[in-house]
């Protein structure tokens, strides 16, 4: 499989410098435009300002990129759902059809790994849907997770769902999860889960030294570290469960029966959720989610 790397990319992979990888689901299905672009062009900016390169991924026209110039970024932008969400599983079809694929975290950190990039900055990661024990909607972020040595950095898990189970299921495929300066687990809009976390990290050098254990033992697998929602940006708590609530409702969940019915499932019921979210906390969420 060809990979193009984006010049830059491998000139400092090559030289050992610092990269970061970054996904491209958040840019076409995650915030309209041009809010999107902006958001997409201020976190490269800032990952340069601290003296690493960003390479943003995805498919465009059958090809995987790994790092996008401006105009490629633009084009992701103003396409938005006309890109297909691409997890681990949608790769193939994408690339063997010629298709457009904007990369979700399983499919962002088999590309990374792929290239060498060994770190990965996302807003949150997918996780075990809402009674999932029934539906058997665990996200392949997780799964990846668990056989890909890549360093996820993230503000946790969306909370739309399942964070107890999230984290069982994240022990189970034997991830090192940590949070960064914080004993609990962030959950994504805010900086509280109800959580504790098995390892706490409080410096970036601390991050490093976790990152390259994992790396010298060869462990194979990746290591998730959670960076709570700064306090000042967060939005309420209650506010987002009682909007979570609702959303659930009319996506079709029953919580009398624990279940989904047919008509919001599989991959699209987190941008529904986040988006309805959006709408009934009048877009403080979303703001939450840029922040």
């Amino acid at each position: 499989m060809s990979i193009v790397v984006a010049s830059e990319v491998a000139t400092a992979l090559a030289s050992r410098g610092a990269v970061v990888a970054l996904e491209s689901t958040i840019i076409c299905h995650g915030m309209p435009y041009p809010k999107n672009l902006q958001m997409a062009m201020e976190v490269e900016a800032i990952i340069r300002d601290n003296g690493a390169i960003p390479a943003t991924i995805a498919v465009l026209d059958g090809v995987p990129h790994v790092g996008l110039n401006n105009e490629q970024l633009k084009r992701l932008a103003i396409s938005g759902r006309q890109f297909q969400k691409t997890a681990r599983r949608d790769i193939v079809h994408v690339i063997a059809s010629g298709g457009n694929g904007a990369t979700t975290v399983s499919a962002t950190m088999f590309f990374a790994h792929k290239v060498g990039i060994p770190v990965f900055v996302t807003g949150g990661i997918g996780g075990v849907h809402r009674h999932g024990e029934q539906t058997m909607d665990v996200s392949s972020d997780l799964t990846e997770l668990g056989k890909t040595p890549v360093a996820v950095v993230s503000a946790g898990v969306k909370s739309i769902l399942d964070i107890p189970r999230t984290l069982e299921y994240l022990e189970t495929e034997g991830v090192t999860v940590a949070a960064y300066r914080t004993n609990e687990f962030p959950a994504f809009f805010t900086e509280i889960s109800g959580c504790q976390v098995p390892c706490r990290v409080d410096s970036p050098e601390e991050c490093a030294k976790i990152i390259y254990a994992n790396k010298n033992l060869r462990l194979g697998s990746g290591i998730l570290i959670a960076v709570p929602i700064p306090k000042q940006h967060a939005t309420s708590g209650k506010i987002i469960e009682s909007a979570i609530q609702t959303a659930l409702k009319e996506a079709g969940y029953s919580q009398h029966l624990h279940f989904w019915d047919k008509r919001i499932i599989g991959n699209a019921i987190t941008p529904f959720m986040l988006e309805r979210v959006k709408e009934l906390t009048a877009g403080s969420s979303l703001e939450a989610s840029i922040l």
